[in-house]
C-alpha cells in the first residue's frame, strides 16, 4: 500500500483510498486497524467523501468494498456536509445525483445506508440546494407504480426501484417531520400540502386495482405468488408515507384555525375514515388466510413472507391510530368512525379470548398475534375515559358502554388475560430473580405485553365504570374466597382474582373487609403446603403491599406483619424464592408509609432484617441484591433506635457483599446508603461501626472509584461524624484517621467542596481542640487554597462560616498562628481591599474578623501586625480596608444576631485603643452602636431582685436556620445547639460590652480627659447623648 501522506487540503488519491477501503473490508485484524487509522487522516483531504460515495456506486467492485465505503461515508460525511474545505458545491452535486442512482441498488445494506444519507442531506439542503429531490422521487414512484398497477406478474426485482424510492421518501418525511425550527415546519407544511392528496390517491388506486381483487377471493394459493407479495409490500410502504404526513398534520388541524387547514382537514378525515374501513377489511382477510393455512403443515417461503408483511401492514394501522390518540386523546374520540373502529378492535380481543389458546401467539402467523391484541387493548383503554356515562367537566359521549358489556369485559380480562400463562410459569421456574424484577417494573412496558395491558384495562374500567365494576368484583370476591383451591388451574384463577382486587384496591376498599379477609383466609393460605401454592402466596404478598402501601391503610393489626414475615422467612414446602422476593418488596411498601407504627412492627423486626440480609447473600443477580438492600434500608430508617440490637448482625454481612460486588457501583452505592441509615438510626450506639466506615469511605473516595461512589461515601462519612459521641474511642480505629482525606478534598475537589465543608465542621463540633492540635496548619492551608481558588460563592461562604465556628469552639492559641502562617488573615484583608466579591461574601468576611476580635482582641492586633509585616506595608494599610468595609457592609446585615456580632467586634477593636479604630469612633462606630442599641433590646434576668446571670433577649424572635444547627435528630444537633446558646452574642449584654470597651479605650489613650478631647468632643452631641442614655439604662 502506498504510505505517502497527503497534506491537509490536498486532493485525495483515489487509488490509495480504494486500497484502504479494500484493507478495511478484509478479515485480517491488523489490516483493518491500520486502514482505519489511515482513513481518519484521509478524511481531512478534499474529495475523500465524493470518492467514497463513488466507490460505493461502482457495481464492478466487490460487494464488501462497496458496503464498507458507503458505511464510512454515512458515518463521517454527513457531519461535514456543509464544510467548504472538504466538500465543494461540485462534489455535493455529484453526490446528490449519485444518491438517485442507488435507487436501483440490489444490496439491502447499501440501500438502507442511502436512505439515511438522502434523509440527512435533505434536512440540510431541501428545498434550496436540492429543489428537485421530491419531484424526482415522485416521478420515479409514479412511473413504476403505474407499471405495477397495470401488471399481474410483478416481481421483487421489477419493483425494486419503486420500493427503494418509497423507503427513501419515508426516511425524508421522518427526518423533516421531526424538525422544530420554523423553516423546517414551513418545509414540512409545503410537502404535506403538495403530496398528501397524491399519496392517498396512490394507496387508494393500488388497493382498488390490485390489493382488493387479489385478496378478496380469499384463496390461500394467491399468497404464494410473488406478485401478491410485491403489491402488499408497496401498499405498506405507501401507507407509511401517508401516515407520516397525517401524524404531522393532526396536531395542527386540532389547534389551528379552520381557515388555515380546511383542505388538510378534509384530506385527513378522508384518510382516517378510509383507514378504519381498510383495517377491518384487511384484518378479516388476514384472519381468514391464517385459518385456511393452518391445515398446511409446510407453507412455501413466499407465503410465509407474504403473511408476515400482511400482518405488519395490519399492525401499522394500529400504530397510526395509537399515535393519533396519544397526540390528541380528546379529539381522537370525536373523529368519525373512531369509536366503531376501537370497538372492532375490542371485538377481536373477545374473539381471541373465546378461542383456543393456540390462536394467540407472538408470531406473524398466529390468528391473533399478541402485538395486535395489545394494540387493541391500549386503544380501548384510552378511549374508555371518554365513553363513561359519569364523565365530569364535559359532554356525555354518544358511545357509552352498557352494564352487561362492562361486566363481560371484566370477566373476560380476569379469566383469560390476567391469569398467569405457561410461559409466565416457565420463566418463574427457570429464573426467579429476573422474573420478579420484570414483574415489578411499573413502567410503560405494559403497552407491549398482554397480561400487564389487561390489568391496566381492568383498572380503567373500574375507574370509569365504578358503579358497574365494584359490585361485580365484590360479588366475585365473596364467591371465591371460601372456595377450595387445590388444582393448578383453580390456583391460577384465584391468583388472577387476587391480582384484579389489588389493581382495583382504591375502588374496593369500602366493600372488601381487608383485615377480616387477611385474618380468616389469607393467613391460612399463606401457610398452605400445596406445591402449587407459591402462585397464591406470591400474590398475597403483592396484594398486602398494594393494599397497605398504596392505599395508606394503617397496618395496626399484627396479622399483617405476621403473614408477611412468614412468607419472607418460610423455606418449607409450598413456597419458593419468588414468594420471598415479593414478600421483601411488600414489606418495604408497608413500612414506608405515613401510618407505620414501629411499636406494632417491633416484634417482627429481628426476623425481617435477618432474612433480608440472608437473601442478599443468597441471590445471584445484582438487581435483586439492590432491591433487597433498598427494602432493608427502608426498614432501618423507620425502625430508628429499635435497630440497635441488630447493628452488628447487619454490619457483619456488608464486607462480604461489598467484596463480591466488584465493579457493580450501583449496588455498592446502595450498601453505603444502608450503612448510612444504620448509623443515623443507631445514633450514639453506632460507634462500633467506625471500623467499617473508615475503609468504605477510603475506598469510596479513592481514584477510579470516586467517580461512582463519592456522593454516597461522603454521605456515610458525614452521618458517622454527626452521630459520633467522640473522635477518640476506647480502642480500635478513630474517625480522626480520615481527617487528612478531608483536607486533601478541600484542596483538590471543587465538585464535592460543599459536602466536605460540612464534614470539616462536624469534626470541629465533636472535638475542635483535638483536630486543631493535630491538623491546624494543614487544615487552614487547605481552607486558604479553597477560598482563593475557583470555589462558588456558596462554598466560599461555607468556608468562612466554618472558620467562625473554629474561633467559637477553641481559644485563639489553637488557631491564631496557623491563621497567620496559612495566609488566611491576609487573604480576608485582600478580599476586603479589592472589593470585587459579592456583598454576601464581604459581609461574611466581616463576621470572621468580628469573631476573632471578640475571641481575643490582642491576638487580632498581632495578626494585623504580622499581616502588615508579610505584606511590607504600614499597619494602617491593613486597618483601612477592614474598617472601610465594616461600615459599608453593616447595612447588608439583616439578622439581629449578625448586627450584634458586628457591633461587638468593632467594640472589641475600640477597646484596643488603636488610633486607626478610634479615629472612626465619633462617626462610623458610634452610628453603628446607636443603630444596634435602638434595634436590639435585652436585659439581665432577675429573680427577687437578685441578678441570676442570665440575659433576656427581646430581639431573638427570628428562627435560626436549620443549616446553622446542621442535621436534625443527630448528636451534632445538640452540639451545635450548645455552641449557639453559649455564643457571646447571646450571653453578653451589649450595653455592658460597649461600656467596658470604652473604659479600656480611655485607659489606653491616657485617661478619660484625653479620650474626651480627642474623640468624644468630635461626636455629634445628639448621638453622644443617645449613646450615654442607652449605656446608662
Amino acid at each position: 500500500m502506498d504510505r505517502a501522506t497527503n497534506t491537509q487540503g490536498d486532493v485525495v488519491n483515489r487509488q490509495e483510498l480504494l486500497e484502504i477501503v479494500y484493507a478495511a473490508s478484509s478479515q485480517v485484524p491488523a489490516q483493518v486497524q491500520a486502514s482505519t487509522e489511515r482513513l481518519k487522516t484521509l478524511l481531512e483531504n478534499v474529495g475523500t467523501y465524493d470518492a467514497l460515495h463513488e466507490i460505493a456506486a461502482e457495481k464492478s467492485l466487490p460487494l464488501q468494498v462497496r458496503q464498507q465505503s458507503i458505511i464510512q461515508f454515512k458515518n463521517s460525511a454527513l457531519s461535514h456536509w456543509r464544510s467548504r474545505k472538504l466538500l465543494s458545491e461540485e462534489y455535493r452535486n455529484r453526490i446528490r445525483a449519485r444518491c438517485m442512482v442507488f435507487l436501483h441498488e440490489e444490496d439491502d445494506l447499501i440501500a438502507e445506508c442511502n436512505e439515511v444519507i438522502v434523509a440527512k442531506i435533505a434536512r440540510l439542503d431541501f428545498p434550496h440546494n436540492w429543489p428537485s429531490l421530491l419531484t424526482d422521487l415522485i416521478s420515479i414512484i409514479e412511473r413504476t407504480l403505474q407499471s405495477l398497477c397495470a401488471s399481474s406478474s410483478g416481481s421483487m426485482l421489477s419493483t425494486l426501484t419503486l420500493r427503494r424510492a418509497l423507503k427513501v421518501l419515508n426516511a425524508i418525511l421522518k427526518e423533516t417531520s421531526s424538525m422544530k425550527m420554523l423553516t423546517g415546519i414551513k418545509t414540512m407544511g409545503e410537502i404535506t400540502k403538495q403530496f398528501c392528496g397524491v399519496f392517498l390517491t396512490y394507496y387508494s388506486e393500488l388497493c382498488r386495482s390490485q390489493l382488493s381483487p387479489i385478496l378478496s377471493p380469499l384463496h390461500p394459493a394467491i399468497l404464494s405468488r410473488e406478485h401478491t407479495l410485491c403489491v402488499i409490500v408497496v401498499a405498506h410502504l405507501i401507507y407509511k408515507c401517508l401516515i407520516k404526513l397525517a401524524l404531522w398534520s393532526w396536531p395542527r388541524i386540532v389547534r389551528h384555525g379552520k381557515d388555515d387547514v380546511q383542505d388538510l382537514q378534509a384530506w385527513f378525515l378522508e384518510l382516517f375514515q378510509s383507514s378504519t374501513a381498510q383495517l377491518k377489511l384487511l384484518s378479516e382477510q388476514r384472519i381468514s388466510f391464517v385459518l385456511a393455512l393452518r391445515s398446511s403443515s409446510n407453507p412455501d417461503p413466499i407465503t410465509v413472507v407474504t403473511i408476515d408483511i400482511l400482518t405488519r401492514h395490519v399492525r401499522v394501522f394500529g400504530k397510526f391510530f395509537r399515535r393519533l390518540q396519544q397526540l390528541e386523546p380528546a379529539k381522537f374520540v370525536e373523529l368519525p368512525t373512531c369509536n366503531a373502529m376501537v370497538l372492532y378492535y375490542w371485538e377481536k380481543v373477545v374473539q381471541a379470548a373465546n378461542g383456543s389458546s393456540d390462536m394467540i401467539k407472538d408470531s406473524s402467523d398466529a390468528i391473533f398475534p399478541i402485538r395486535f391484541l395489545v394494540q387493541a387493548m391500549v386503544l380501548f383503554k384510552e378511549n374508555l375515559a371518554k365513553w363513561t356515562p359519569f364523565r365530569k367537566g364535559g359532554p356525555v359521549s354518544e358511545t357509552t358502554l352498557s352494564q352487561q358489556f362492562v361486566e363481560d369485559a371484566v370477566r373476560l380480562l380476569v379469566t383469560r388475560f390476567i391469569p398467569l400463562n405457561p410461559t409466565d410459569l416457565e420463566g418463574w421456574m427457570s429464573d426467579p430473580e429476573e422474573w420478579v424484577n420484570e414483574e415489578d417494573k411499573e413502567t410503560d412496558h405494559w403497552e407491549y405485553e398482554l397480561r400487564p395491558c389487561g390489568e391496566r384495562v381492568l383498572m380503567t374500567l373500574a375507574s370509569q365504570y365504578r358503579d358497574y365494576v365494584v359490585p361485580l368484583m365484590a360479588t366475585t370476591f365473596k364467591d371465591v374466597i371460601s372456595q377450595p383451591t387445590t388444582s393448578l388451574q383453580s390456583i391460577i384463577q384465584k391468583e388472577a382474582i387476587y391480582c384484579a382486587i389489588g389493581r382495583c384496591a382504591s375502588r374496593l376498599q369500602d366493600v372488601i373487609p381487608f383485615t377480616e379477609w387477611m385474618r380468616h383466609y389469607l393467613a391460612v393460605e399463606a401457610k398452605e403446603r400445596n406445591p402449587n401454592f407459591p402462585i397464591i402466596k406470591r400474590r398475597i404478598a403483592w396484594l398486602i403491599g398494594r393494599w397497605i402501601g398504596d392505599m395508606g391503610t394503617p397496618a395496626t393489626d399484627p396479622i399483617v406483619w405476621e403473614v408477611l414475615i412468614h412468607l419472607l422467612s418460610n423455606r418449607g414446602e409450598g413456597t419458593d424464592a419468588v414468594v420471598r422476593f415479593t414478600a421483601a418488596h411488600a414489606l418495604q411498601e408497608c413500612v414506608d408509609t405515613v401510618s407505620f407504627d414501629i411499636i406494632v412492627f417491633a416484634p417482627f423486626l429481628p426476623v425481617a432484617v435477618t432474612e433480608l440480609v440472608r437473601l442478599m447473600h443468597e441471590v445471584d443477580t445484582i438487581e435483586m441484591k439492590r432491591r433487597l438492600a433498598r427494602s432493608l434500608n427502608v426498614i432501618i430508617e423507620h425502625a430508628d433506635s429499635h435497630i440497635v440490637p441488630h447493628v452488628e448482625m447487619i454490619a457483619g454481612g456488608i464486607p462480604g457483599l461489598w467484596t463480591a460486588a466488584g465493579d457493580e457501583w450501583l449496588f455498592k452505592a446502595q450498601l453505603l446508603v444502608v450503612i448510612t441509615s444504620l448509623i443515623t438510626s443507631a445514633k450514639e450506639h453506632s460507634s462500633t461501626l467506625v471500623s467499617l466506615v473508615i475503609p468504605l469511605v477510603q475506598e469510596g473516595l479513592s481514584p477510579g472509584v470516586a467517580v461512582h461512589l463519592d456522593e454516597d461515601a461522603l454521605g456515610l462519612w458525614l452521618a458517622a461524624l454527626r452521630n459520633a459521641p467522640t473522635l477518640q474511642g476506647t480502642s480500635g480505629p478513630s474517625l480522626l484517621q480520615l481527617f487528612p482525606l478531608a483536607i486533601s478534598l478541600l484542596v483538590g475537589n471543587l465538585d464535592l467542596l460543599g459536602k466536605v465543608i460540612l464534614i470539616v465542621e462536624s469534626y470541629l463540633f465533636i472535638d475542635a481542640p483535638l483536630v486543631l492540635q493535630n491538623f491546624a496548619l494543614e487544615l487552614l492551608n487547605a481552607v486558604a487554597n479553597a477560598l482563593s481558588g475557583q470555589a462558588i460563592e456558596t462554598n466560599q461562604r461555607g468556608i468562612i462560616t466554618t472558620m467562625c465556628f473554629m474561633t467559637q469552639l477553641t481559644p485563639s492559641s489553637f488557631w491564631a498562628e496557623a491563621l497567620h502562617n496559612s495566609g488566611i488573615f491576609n487573604l480576608v484583608v485582600k478580599i476586603l481591599r479589592e472589593d470585587e466579591c459579592s456583598s454576601a461574601v464581604l459581609t461574611d468576611c466581616i463576621f470572621i474578623l468580628a469573631r476573632i476580635a471578640v475571641a481575643d482582641h490582642e491576638m487580632f492586633l498581632r495578626l494585623v501586625s504580622a499581616a502588615a509585616h508579610v505584606s511590607g506595608v504600614p499597619e494602617d494599610k491593613i486597618w483601612e480596608p477592614i474598617l472601610d468595609q465594616y461600615w459599608r457592609q453593616f447595612d447588608h446585615m439583616s439578622e439581629p444576631r449578625h448586627r450584634k456580632l458586628a457591633a461587638m467586634g468593632i467594640a472589641a477593636l475600640v477597646s484596643t485603643g488603636r488610633n486607626e479604630v478610634l479615629d472612626r469612633l465619633p462617626n462610623e462606630i458610634f452610628n453603628i452602636w446607636t443603630d444596634v442599641l435602638y434595634e436590639i433590646k435585652e436585659s439581665l434576668r432577675t429573680e427577687d431582685g437578685d441578678d441570676d446571670g442570665g440575659l433576656k433577649l427581646y430581639w431573638d424572635v427570628d428562627v435560626v436556620p436549620d443549616s446553622y444547627y446542621g442535621s436534625q435528630d443527630t448528636l451534632e444537633y445538640d452540639r451545635r445547639k450548645l455552641v449557639h446558646e453559649r455564643d457571646p452574642v447571646r450571653t453578653v449584654q451589649l450595653t455592658s460590652y460597649f461600656a467596658s470597651a470604652l473604659q479600656e479605650a480611655e485607659r489606653a489613650c491616657g485617661g478619660a480627659q484625653v479620650f474626651k478631647e480627642k474623640y468624644l468632643d468630635k461626636t455629634d452631641p445628639t448621638v453622644l447623648m443617645q449613646l450615654k442614655t442607652s449605656l446608662s439604662g
